[in-house]
């Protein structure tokens, strides 16, 4: 486990050897960009590479594109940038735009050749962290992309993280690898740490709209950086150090997870006392400064929330410091499905019937409103929990046609071409009309139902 106190101070790293040979290129049988087009006028300032294209990166890739960047977008999957080139991929309205009006365009090249990083002249790391299912950070794919950014570095490139990850990382995954390579930073390479902040399914969200911090090893680290990432956000606040960076992360979203775990505990409180906690939340959102308005559900999912304060955890036990306010808040999280699943149990229940009795079909299963993403999506524990308890279950979501359950897959169905005896609504989408559940037996886990007459977890 790594020590904090070692991290932060770590900048006196003894150089390379003088006689150690830093080619600028890994290769002559690497892979070669295609010649820039158009007038030369028009060469954007810099060519940047984008590792990973997935939900975070392919915005980054577009945002920087946007901002007139050539950009190489590195991904290890055929599929997805197949399913990139054909724009078919999971995007709001905004980001579709802009792909669709850089899709055939030559200066945002799709590639799965790691050896065009080299033409690069910067580097952004855009790949998931996520958890093993004993709650460990999985950090294969993270250490995967900054091997091969290491591996095909050259002098005066700028290497920015943006992957959420504990503290320290940039300097383990980065800095201490580009000097066993010969390159130092600050001097020959530039490395940083810039979190980054995608809000997936929101529909006004844009990186071109959104501040960003940054944190250099060295001044002229953090200014490389700045140089790189301008133009692509309105705001670039800069921080003292990549830790620094790496910490302000976790701090947004382990506040976000503190919050939601309480207010899932605040709506039991609610419950217990027979009173509306939408009603309690928005009369206490009239108070104009101290209070931060959160909504119940029926637990987390995505990337960010379920994950990232893990690796806050998992860090500070290697430094044998308690953060319990963190890990019970945590513990909530994990525990709300069940508590939904509870809940189903006493409305079914009231109804006469036991589970083994009873259809459920799940009204939306993505993890948030208006994507098709099911990553820690609360609705596949759900599901299992109900379907393990011997409850028939189906769902619909047209965001999700199909989903895997591992030893099973089900498919989304139309919720009238089922019996159902319960409609629990898990994620509602905005272009999903609802009112067709007026009348019929629904437990509403989004709290957004009220004018149905629908129970709430």
């Amino acid at each position: 486990m790594l020590k904090t106190t070692k991290l932060l101070h770590g900048r006196d790293t003894p150089r390379a050897p003088a006689d150690v040979v830093v080619p600028t290129q890994p290769g002559a049988s690497a892979a070669r960009l295609p010649p820039l087009a158009g007038d030369v006028a028009r060469v954007p300032t810099m060519t940047i590479g984008v590792v990973g294209l997935g939900y975070v990166g392919l915005p980054t890739a577009l945002s920087l594109r946007e901002a007139g960047h050539r950009v190489v977008g590195l991904d290890s999957s055929a599929a997805r940038i197949a399913a990139i080139r054909a724009t078919d991929v999971d995007l709001l309205p905004l980001g579709m735009a802009a792909l669709k009006a850089h899709a055939a365009d030559p200066e945002l090249v799709l590639t799965s050749a790691p050896s065009l990083l080299a033409e690069c002249d910067a580097v952004i790391v855009c790949v998931p962290t996520p958890v093993t299912h004993r709650l460990v950070p999985d950090l294969g794919p993270l250490r995967g992309a900054c091997e091969t950014v290491v591996r095909h570095a050259r002098i005066g490139q700028v290497v920015i993280l943006t992957s959420t990850t504990y503290v320290g990382c940039t300097r383990e995954l980065l800095e201490g690898p580009l000097r066993q390579r010969g390159l130092v930073p600050g001097e020959d390479v530039f490395v940083a740490f810039s979190p980054e902040r995608i809000d997936p399914g929101v529909a006004d969200h844009s990186p071109a709209s959104t501040p960003r911090v940054v944190g250099g090893l060295t001044d002229r680290c953090l200014k490389e950086a700045t140089r790189a990432l301008s133009g692509t956000c309105p705001t670039l606040h800069a921080v003292s150090s990549p830790e620094a960076a790496e910490l302000t992360k976790l701090l947004e979203n382990t506040f976000r997870a503190v919050n939601i775990s309480m207010i899932n505990e605040f709506s039991d409180v609610a419950q217990a006392m027979n009173l509306d906690i939408t009603e309690v939340i928005d009369a206490a959102a009239t108070k104009p400064y101290g209070f931060t308005a959160f909504r119940p559900g029926p637990g987390v999912g995505g990337h960010c929330i379920p994950c990232d304060p893990h690796y806050l955890l998992w860090q500070l036990q290697g430094e044998r410091v308690q953060a319990p306010i963190i890990a019970a808040a945590m513990t909530g999280i994990a525990r709300r499905p069940h508590t939904v699943v509870d809940r189903a149990r006493e409305v079914l229940a009231g109804a006469g019937l036991t589970m083994q009795q009873a259809h459920v079909h799940v009204v939306g299963i993505a993890y948030k409103p208006d994507v098709a993403d099911v990553r820690e999506s609360p609705a596949l524990r759900i599901i299992t929990e109900l379907r393990s308890q011997g409850v028939q279950v189906s769902y619909s979501d047209h965001h999700v046609p199909r989903v895997d359950l591992g030893a099973d897959v089900l498919v989304h169905q139309h919720p009238q071409d089922v019996p159902v005896d319960l409609y629990l609504v898990h994620t509602r989408h905005s272009d999903v009309d609802l009112t067709w559940l007026r009348g019929e037996r629904v437990l509403d886990a989004t709290y957004t139902l009220a004018g149905l007459d629908a129970e709430v977890v």
